[in-house]
């Protein structure tokens, strides 16, 4: 195996000049990586399956003449090309690892994963630092390439990852980060509901400064009491509810840190108020917004970022389109577009933060190896009706038949007029007071382009109402 150690101090990919790279995919990820690679003097050779590159697949290739592949998350462990480079023992990156080599600066980084709340909390992370001042650059996951970002030099990454990115990841070394929660996902890329926690749990592989979990959690906590971090390294624990030390909670609605100062064992630092979130939603402000915020807050002051920055950055953070976003109430039903909700954890979220009003549900898609039996008996008693839009319904409808039969279903028929069948569907089904949700619980690419493509479709057919 060619030896590729990433150096311990950030020097902009000067490693990897004259080098090989084979490069898996030609999306965000992989033009990323190629524009990096130009700039740094090395090598490459690209591959992906759509036809975007020099090769559709690595048959063919003589795999011994690279150095290293990177590889984008649309390969899977279980993929063909994956298989014949670890053939060939070649050393693996993610996009993640792959911008941790290049990085320009040895300024802080700071993860964030869970199967659901990433990209909120993400975003709160850069309002908090931005309102302090930083210079933060929000990245990852939700689209923005971090490549770019690491090459940039910034005084701060927050960085959004997921598990498909974190599976090979092996150098990247955090000052913070937090699994916000490790419900069932990407079961069909993993292989097994273990193999996807076990990548989960990697965010917290080499964390410097604070290792940052829902102490409600179990399963999470177990990722941080196993996990190999830099000596000095601190737990730090998120609860709604009174912090113990090294926690941060809320105490009589105050955001309150007892991890980030010196006199935690004997007091609580203000940081902010649940009600400063109460701009974000119509009703009462849901348990899992407060739980982004106090997490971002936690990683925001393990970098070194003052309580009153807190504040100020949820004061004036907007959340992200397509999560739990209204669009309009026509004859006294409201619409609201949660499209962002592409599995059973997010959705459920989502019905968690809609008050106690009836739902006339709008799911489906791509389900990705999930299974919606806990999901629906979770969300059972809010139900007036449910509208299917996938073009294999079947993994949701069969939970809908077994526990919650006497639901009406609407099976919507796939094409080109899908989401505006579904929405007048809604929309006969609901009543005064309502609430129609899209919260697909599932992938959009069985339809749609994105999950955003599927909201905007949803919101442009309640509007034309």
């Amino acid at each position: 195996m060619p030896d590729l150690v990433s150096p311990l101090v950030a020097d902009g990919g000067a490693h990897l000049a004259g080098k090989r790279v084979l490069v898996l995919g030609m999306g965000v990820a992989g033009t990323s990586a190629v524009a990096a690679l130009d700039e740094i003097g090395a090598d490459y050779v690209t591959v992906d399956g759509s036809g975007a590159a020099e090769f559709m697949s690595v048959q063919g290739l003589d795999l011994g003449s690279f150095d290293a592949v990177m590889a984008s998350a649309g390969y899977a462990p279980h993929s063909a090309d994956i298989r014949a480079c670890q053939d060939a023992d070649l050393p693996i990156w993610s996009e993640m690892e792959f911008a941790w080599r290049v990085r320009v600066n040895d300024e802080p980084w700071v993860l964030v994963t869970g199967t659901n709340g990433k990209t909120t909390t993400t975003q709160m992370v850069g309002a908090i630092a931005a309102a302090a001042g930083m210079d933060v650059k929000v990245c990852g996951n939700m689209g923005i390439p971090v490549i770019g970002a690491a090459r940039e030099g910034h005084e701060l990454l927050a960085v959004e990852i997921a598990s498909l990115q974190l599976h090979f990841t092996h150098t990247l070394s955090p000052a913070a980060a937090v699994c916000l929660n490790a419900d069932i996902d990407h079961v069909d890329w993993h292989g097994s509901v273990e193999a996807y926690r076990a990548d989960k749990a990697k965010v917290y592989e080499r964390v410097r400064v604070a290792c940052v979990y829902p102490a409600a959690d179990r399963l999470v906590e177990g990722f941080v009491e196993n996990a190999e971090v830099v000596e000095g390294c601190r737990a730090v624990g998120i609860t709604r509810g009174s912090p113990a030390v090294s926690q941060c909670g809320v105490v009589e609605g105050y955001l309150v840190d007892r991890a980030f100062h010196d006199d935690r064992r004997s007091t609580a630092h203000e940081m902010g108020e649940v009600a400063d979130l109460q701009h974000l939603v119509a009703g009462d402000v849901p348990p899992y917004l407060i739980t982004n915020a106090l997490s971002a807050a936690a990683l925001a002051r393990a970098v070194g970022v003052p309580p009153r920055a807190v504040r100020d950055g949820l004061q004036g953070f907007a959340l992200d389109e397509h999560r739990t976003a209204f669009v309009r109430t026509v004859d006294g039903v409201h619409f609201v577009d949660d499209s962002k909700a592409t599995n059973a954890h997010a959705t459920l979220a989502a019905f968690g933060g809609r008050a106690e009003a009836s739902v006339v549900w709008v799911a489906g898609g791509l389900a990705k190896g999930q299974q919606f039996d806990d999901l629906v008996k979770g969300v059972r008693a809010r139900l007036r009706a449910v509208v299917l839009v996938g073009v294999d319904p079947e993994p949701l409808a069969t939970s809908l038949g077994e526990h919650a039969a006497d639901i009406p279903v609407v099976r919507i028929d796939p094409g080109d007029t899908v989401m505006r069948d579904a929405v007048a569907a809604a929309r006969r089904l609901a009543q005064e007071g309502d609430t129609v949700l899209l919260s697909p619980a599932s992938a959009s690419m069985d339809q749609f382009r994105s999950y955003a493509d599927r909201g905007e479709a949803f919101a442009a057919e309640v509007r034309s109402l």
